[in-house]
């Protein structure tokens, strides 16, 4: 029986995001620490739900690179928020499907939910819910790959 890489994803602490990749008896975690970031799209007035997005992709990627170096990383997931991404104050994240070159991972964690995304003073009165779907395929640069595996190769 052939042994699938997990992806989980949690809340810690209710202050940060955990995205821990683990295979076998090996295991690489990352936290988004939401205080942080949220303070640094709000004071440049950044849209916190489509930054949070980007991060959590990247953040991903990262991780099961470190785990498994890989040239490409599919990503579905579905995405609801309260008003449309540019003003929303709450996400829910679904994940759907991960799989890093052709290897799928079984994801632990499918659902994450975040609130507070905007000061409450931007709430604004009209909400326009949002629901969407996003298939993303994410290249590792080929300079990048080499660097993953050289690290990966050191242990």
């Amino acid at each position: 029986m052939a042994v699938s890489p997990v992806l989980v994803i949690k809340i810690v602490d209710g202050s940060s995001v955990g995205v821990r990749a683990r295979w076998r008896d090996e295991f690489i975690e990352h936290h988004i620490v939401m205080n942080s970031v949220l303070a640094y799209w709000w004071a440049n007035d950044l849209p916190p739900a489509i930054k949070f997005l980007e991060l959590f992709e990247s953040v991903i990627k990262r991780t099961i690179n470190e785990l498994t170096p890989h040239k490409t990383l599919n990503l579905k997931y579905e995405v609801k928020a309260d008003d449309v991404l540019e003003k929303a104050s709450q996400i829910e994240i679904n994940l759907i499907e991960v799989e890093a070159d052709d290897v799928g991972f079984k994801i632990d964690g499918k659902t994450l939910s975040l609130n507070g995304l905007k000061n409450s003073s931007e709430e604004s009165e009209e909400k326009t819910p949002f629901s969407g779907s996003y298939e993303k395929v994410l290249e590792t640069p080929d300079i990048v790959l080499k660097k993953y595996l050289e690290m990966k190769n050191k242990d």
